[in-house]
């Protein structure tokens, strides 16, 4: 995986999710998740995907041996977001001692489209977590991990291993690595505007009148 630049990911890590998501729809890039829920940490978390795939079956179906939370867990560190794919299923692939573990090797966050449990746990080790889903259920026997490195979904957007993941209370978006530099520009553009709408509205101007004047919302005639 290419690592960005520490100064790129500083330069990132000052703009929050929905700054993002306009700045992606700007340039009509499908990147802001849907359906997968903040469950413990706080504030932003800025990182590069590391993504993994779950396949899944019933209780018994494989090897606890194939449930493999260690290579996941091996994955995770500084400014690496942990994304797995599990289908959507509610079936837990991380709990408490993963979390730990991870949060442990100072993993940025771990991101399912699946499921989590024993969130009091994973709350009480300070780790950014968010799923689709929360449940008791285990994924021991019940899901197998296919696969490390390759093209995942994650609240119905794809994610490549590197790609820019930015995390917040409002959401979760995702970033092609290819398009990173190119919305980063846009991003900064449309705190540009925002900056200029809030200083005059913090001046007394009306916000009609502050927004238009920014170009914002414009007017209608």
């Amino acid at each position: 995986m290419t690592s960005l630049d520490s100064e790129v990911l500083q330069r990132c890590s000052q703009i929050g999710s929905s700054t993002w998501a306009d700045a992606l729809d700007s340039l009509e890039i499908d990147g802001v998740t849907q359906g997968i829920t903040l469950r413990a940490g706080a504030g932003r978390v800025v990182g590069q995907a590391v993504t993994a795939r779950h396949v899944w079956g019933q209780l018994g179906d494989f090897d606890r041996a194939d449930f493999a939370v260690g290579r996941l867990i091996e994955a995770t560190g500084p400014g690496k977001i942990l994304v797995i794919d599990a289908g959507g299923q509610a079936i837990s692939t991380f709990g408490g001692i993963a979390s730990k573990a991870a949060a442990l090797r100072h993993a940025t966050a771990v991101l399912i489209d699946g499921a989590c449990r024993d969130v009091d746990e994973i709350t009480r080790t300070g780790l950014w977590m968010a799923s689709r889903h929360v449940t008791p259920l285990t994924g021991k026997t019940r899901l197998h991990l296919q696969e490390m490195g390759g093209q995942v979904s994650l609240g119905g957007i794809a994610v490549s291993q590197g790609d820019l993941i930015v995390g917040d209370e409002t959401g979760i978006v995702v970033i092609p690595f290819n398009r990173i530099e190119q919305t980063l520009a846009a991003a900064q553009d449309i705190l540009l505007v925002d900056n200029e709408v809030e200083t005059a509205v913090d001046r007394g101007v009306s916000f009609t009148e502050a927004a238009a004047a920014a170009n914002y919302i414009p007017a209608k005639v």
